[in-house]
């Protein structure tokens, strides 16, 4: 499915050749049927300049330069971007540089309404860390090559620190990247450690990589400069009231973005963060009954666990955390969930709690599934 859906874009948008550069290239990420973000760029030996269209959550042209020093790290980095209106043609703005200085890299961020300027640390080797955008990947990986190591620890900046990515080595032409805290990423490269095709679907972006020889960035900047994807998983606050009592949900609502959802980016038989970023949070004005658990009045968090025919939904004690901060031993307990399905679709997922004849039922509601759970009010 990923070969046809890339075809057809290609084929629309793209001056697409059958056999990569290793100096020139671009790369295409899509979120799921979405054009996440669209980066060219070009390779020296010892510096690297990226023109980036990321699309949310407002539509952003800017134009990267990097020069590495002897260990394939930070030398110099330099930021520019441009207005929405006019892309690469208009008149770009340096807004963030960063420079090695001794053990140490200075970044300016250069911000009209915040200004600012602060210290990192510099670790041999270590790259930028920029969300959604992957040229720092490629060198990362023509790095950990040119290693001739099955494992390599790869520094890469995150505002004022250092997080670190583990590149493993597979066979052939594949290896895989950690990151530290949204999961692990499949990757193919070429002999020169060249990214030829991420895939992020078991990590919680979820997004696939694609690499091509050359964009029409003209045409992309008619297309993509007034339509912005937005955020990409918006937070949603609820409150409903029913029977003296009120309920809030609080959740993360990512868009289906025409991918297959249960059984597919969310797999069943495990436990799934039931939305995006923050972990969902449930409070009750009163004291409920799902089944034989007692859930006193306050407030929760939400995970489940779908399956093809029904599920668990876990409620737990814990609040506060991020979505992928579950931790078992703090659950309250565990109910069922009954699955059923409806005609239209719902493309942001979305949480509500409706009355019934007996109290009440909490609904999952993504794509053409409802998970739900039944509730009395005591």
């Amino acid at each position: 499915m990923k070969n046809v859906v890339i075809t057809l874009f290609i084929a629309a948008v793209f001056a697409a050749c059958s056999t990569s550069e290793s100096n020139q290239a671009a790369f295409v990420t899509l979120l799921g049927s979405d054009t996440l973000a669209v980066e060219q760029f070009e390779k020296t030996d010892t510096s690297i300049t990226a023109n980036v269209i990321l699309r949310s959550p407002e539509t952003r042209f800017s134009t990267y330069f990097l020069k590495w020093d002897e260990t394939g790290g930070i030398q110099e980095m330099a930021r520019t971007d441009y207005p929405a209106s006019t892309g690469f043609a208009g008149e770009g703005a340096i807004v963030q540089t960063v420079v090695r200085d001794g053990d140490s890299l200075m970044v300016e961020v250069l911000d009209n309404e915040n200004p600012r300027s602060y210290k990192a640390p510099y670790q041999p080797g270590v790259l930028p860390f920029i969300d959604m955008v992957h040229w720092p990947f490629e060198i990362a990986f023509n790095n950990a090559v040119e290693a001739g190591q099955d494992t390599v620890n790869q520094p890469l900046l995150t505002g004022n620190r250092l997080s670190n990515f583990i590149i493993a080595a597979i066979e052939g032409d594949s290896m895989t990247i950690r990151h530290p805290f949204r999961g692990v990423m499949g990757v193919n490269v070429d002999e020169s450690g060249n990214l030829e095709y991420l895939d992020a679907g078991l990590t919680t972006r979820k997004l696939k990589v694609h690499r091509v020889n050359e964009l029409d960035l003209d045409a992309l900047t008619t297309r993509f400069a007034n339509n912005p994807i937005g955020q990409l998983s918006g937070a949603v606050s609820a409150k409903f009231s029913f029977r003296d009592t009120d309920f809030i949900v609080e959740f993360g609502s990512p868009q289906k973005r025409g991918r297959e959802l249960f059984g597919g980016i969310v797999p069943y038989g495990k436990v799934w963060r039931t939305g995006a970023n923050r972990a969902t949070h449930f409070s009750t004005s009163s004291d409920l009954r799902f089944g034989e658990l007692d859930v006193p009045a306050g407030e929760y968090t939400l995970f489940s666990i779908p399956e093809a025919d029904g599920g668990t939904l876990i409620i737990n004690n814990q609040t506060g955390q991020n979505g992928t901060s579950y931790n078992e031993s703090r659950d309250l307990g565990r109910v069922p969930m009954e699955v059923s399905t409806k005609d239209d679709i719902t493309e942001a997922f979305t949480i509500t709690v409706d009355e019934t004849d007996e109290g009440g039922r909490i609904n999952l509601i993504w794509g053409d599934t409802i998970y739900s759970s039944d509730f009395v009010i005591e």
